[in-house]
């Protein structure tokens, strides 16, 4: 369980790595010479626009940020083409940022609730470290570009992420892993609307957030687990069969299951 979840970050690192290549022999020099400095460009700019943000507020404008990046606008858009794209470069950020600060906890010794609990509060911190920076992404989200979200490819990645985690479970233990996708979703979706509102609300601490939304994923994964007669062991974390695979309730439980087939 450990070492998947430690590949996590690799296996994503490398997968969009290798979406990024073009796949030619014949690529010239020069043309990945600038590729890797325009690369490089735009990670300085999107640090700069994170700074920016926490210091200006979500309401923060494409020509605070440039301002606040010492560069002038129509440069900021020499390296993105408008400010949905600027975004999207941030919610990435905001990604990676989630993804290095909950992996530490998953991978952690100790029981799992205890690993649940850490990186549940490990992503509330990062949200506290940057409210402005969550709230500007999910404020545009919402505004009249409903498809410009840039949040999208974040959200996926995390997502994606966990469902590896969750399906490569279930695979060593013989059952279906049909359900890991939609699951690691619905997680992404719970942590999101939980910390829009804990950030807009601010009606309780930090601590009692983290207590209440890891209690909410704890409870779904046992009984999930518990659904599919597996049982967690509480002490290592590890997943165990308490039933036989082909006696689980995932067959009748599942709602691709036709009533009367």
């Amino acid at each position: 369980m450990e070492r998947r979840v430690k590949g996590i970050r690799d296996t994503l690192a490398k997968a969009a790595a290798a979406a990024g290549r073009d796949g030619g022999s014949d690529q010239d020099g020069r043309s990945t010479r600038w590729s890797a400095h325009r690369e490089a460009r735009r990670a300085e700019l999107v640090e700069a626009a994170v700074a920016a943000i926490d210091r200006l507020g979500p309401q923060a404008s494409v020509e605070e940020i440039a301002r606040a990046a010492d560069v002038s606008k129509p440069v900021l858009y020499r390296y993105f083409s408008d400010k949905a794209d600027l975004l999207a470069a941030v919610g990435a950020y905001g990604a990676d940022l989630v993804m290095a600060a909950m992996a530490p906890a998953l991978v952690a010794d100790g029981a799992l609730r205890e690993r649940v609990d850490a990186a549940c509060d490990a992503y509330l911190a990062l949200l506290e470290e940057h409210p402005n920076v969550f709230l500007l992404l999910v404020r545009h989200r919402a505004g009249d570009d409903a498809t410009a979200d840039p949040l999208a490819d974040g959200k996926a990645a995390i997502a994606a992420a966990i469902a590896v985690v969750m399906s490569d479970a279930l695979r060593d233990l013989g059952l279906d892993t049909g359900g890991a996708e939609p699951w690691a979703h619905g997680l992404v979706g719970l942590g999101l609307a939980t910390g829009e509102w804990w950030l807009t609300r601010r009606t309780m601490s930090r601590a009692s957030v983290s207590a209440y939304l890891s209690s909410f994923v704890w409870h779904a994964v046992e009984g999930i687990s518990e659904s599919y007669g597996v049982a967690i062991d509480d002490t290592s974390g590890e997943l165990r069969l308490v039933r036989p695979a082909g006696e689980d309730k995932s067959d009748e439980a599942s709602p691709s299951t036709e009533a009367g087939a």
